[in-house]
């Protein structure tokens, strides 16, 4: 039992933290660079599709409310990440901090855990990627197939002259009073389009950090610059017809009509709704050990982005439940039924590019830290020794994100979406229980350790961040829960067939 909590000491993980040539990675990133990556994995559907179901089915204005407790609950884990990125700025997040902490069998549950998070993570987004794309396609008068943009369980409904994702439209043809069963029905075969959406930003991470950074950024500020448009339009309208948001704001949280269906439990409800819309700011902290001064710059990445975030959240929610009676906002596009209001009618072609660059960033950020954590593993040995191999060239762990590319790849090309989903969170909450953790258990077994940033109130912080997170994890279904217990157990099934045994902290004991 002692090999399996065996840790992996802290002096060993920071001397490789500072190995240079053509072997390791090249530290490239700036804050700006670490801001924009957290800002690249939270923005995405979150922003513009739960906004609007958790603001229709549950708090209704009072959804301000809801992004304001997320955020909250996202802080406490935050802070722990920070701490743990600025003083181990090494590839690897919660796995790293796992073996430094909880040892070796705790970092391999983690390692493998996260699979769940990033590989899943960006399946579930290039499955959605495919349907914004070809509905852009679709609005320049381009028509694809529906059997090249999902898998055979998708079902696609031929509206407005082009292919819908039938999960996606059905809410607004039944606001506008149209029978689906009237629409010609197809089902996807192979979701091609987001097969190759997965293999470009693939391309991209291998040829360098650098350029997939430059890359992210350019995306992030397009996504942006979409929000803040319709910041701009909708804040004008609302203005000049103030009299229209005060009807829609009133009354600011509705009458409770159960459990969860507004009220002050509505607003609850829906804050565990939005909460995962911010997960993924801790993907920032896998390319700590690409950053140029990680001990200064981990800490303004991770909680950068997720005060930007949360402000972008707050400003678009207010502005959207001020434009729209907040009961019409069940819709796969709710920010477009908003522009739409003012009698800007480009709205729909607004909104769908921006979802599409906030999921293009999103799988980029999610393939990169994957492909970081399976580098990492690979050389403590838990891994075979080629995820390990850093390409001369472009200094990126390329053979590991050419794998994880080709598995996310084929994920998402040919699982249904609804299952992807289910595992991301909860593989995501469990990471940030393994944090929170392990920031707890090191200060009180080495306190005296140099932390460039340190995590305020321990252990209030660490243990808050553990109970929020595991509340949410219980709230979750049973079969999720089975999932992963059978991803535990297949991992497991590795762990002692190959990688106990080549473990290089287990030889040095």
């Amino acid at each position: 039992m002692g090999g399996l909590l065996a840790t992996k000491p802290i002096t060993t993980i920071l001397s490789e933290s500072h190995e240079t040539g053509e072997h390791s990675l090249r530290r490239a990133l700036g804050p700006t660079n670490l801001i924009s990556l957290g800002i690249g994995a939270i923005i995405g559907t979150g922003i513009f599709v739960i906004t609007g179901t958790a603001t229709a089915l549950h708090a209704g204005p009072a959804v301000i409310l809801s992004f304001i407790f997320a955020a909250i609950g996202c802080v406490f884990a935050g802070l722990c990440y920070a701490e743990f990125s600025s003083m181990i700025p090494v590839a690897g997040s919660a796995y790293t901090y796992g073996y430094a902490t909880l040892g070796e069998i705790f970092a391999w549950i983690i390692g493998w855990d996260l699979v769940l998070e990033y590989a899943f993570g960006a399946a579930t987004v290039a499955s959605g990627w495919s349907g914004y794309f070809i509905s852009l396609l679709g609005d320049f008068g381009i028509k694809l197939p529906a059997s090249i943009a999902g898998t055979h369980w998708d079902e696609f409904l031929y509206y407005n002259n082009h292919w819908e994702n039938a999960a996606r439209i059905v809410p607004k043809l039944k606001t506008l009073g149209i029978d689906p069963a009237t629409l010609p029905h197809a089902h996807g075969v192979f979701n091609l389009l987001g097969f190759l959406a997965i293999s470009g930003c693939t391309l991209i991470l291998v040829i360098g950090i650098k350029e997939s950074a430059n890359f992210n950024n350019v995306i992030v500020a397009i996504k942006v610059a979409v929000l803040l448009v319709f910041l701009g339009i909708g804040g004008t309208y609302l203005l000049a017809h103030r009299e229209l948001m005060a009807a829609n704001w009133h009354p600011f949280i509705p009458p409770n009509e159960g459990f969860g269906q507004y009220g002050i439990s509505g607003v609850l409800r829906a804050s565990g709704i939005i909460f995962f819309a911010y997960i993924g700011f801790d993907a920032v902290s896998t390319a700590a050990q690409e950053a140029r001064n990680p001990a200064r710059d981990m800490p303004i990445g991770i909680l950068g982005s997720l005060v930007i975030c949360t402000v972008l959240y707050i400003l678009v929610a207010g502005v959207l439940t001020g434009l729209v009676n907040y009961r019409a906002l069940n819709v796969p596009d709710p920010l477009a039924i908003g522009i739409d209001s003012t009698g800007v009618r480009w709205g729909g072609l607004l909104v769908k590019v921006g979802a599409l660059m906030g999921l293009t960033s999103t799988i980029v950020v999610m393939l990169l830290g994957q492909s970081r954590v399976f580098f990492s593993m690979s050389r403590d040995g838990l891994l075979p020794a080629l995820f390990s191999a850093v390409h001369p060239r472009f200094r990126t762990p390329w053979i590991s994100t050419l794998t994880v590319g080709l598995f996310v790849a084929v994920l998402a090309a040919a699982l249904p979406i609804d299952v992807l989903t289910e595992m991301v969170s909860i593989g995501t909450l469990l990471a940030f229980v393994i944090v929170c953790a392990g920031v707890w258990i090191l200060r009180r077994r080495s306190p005296a350790l140099e932390r460039p940033f340190k995590t305020p109130l321990v252990p209030l912080v660490p243990i808050l961040g553990i109970l929020i997170s595991l509340t949410m994890m219980l709230s979750l279904t049973e079969v999720t829960w089975i999932r992963l217990f059978v991803w535990l157990v297949i991992g497991m099934a590795i762990y002692f067939g190959y990688s106990r045994a080549h473990s290089k902290v287990q030889r040095a004991a």
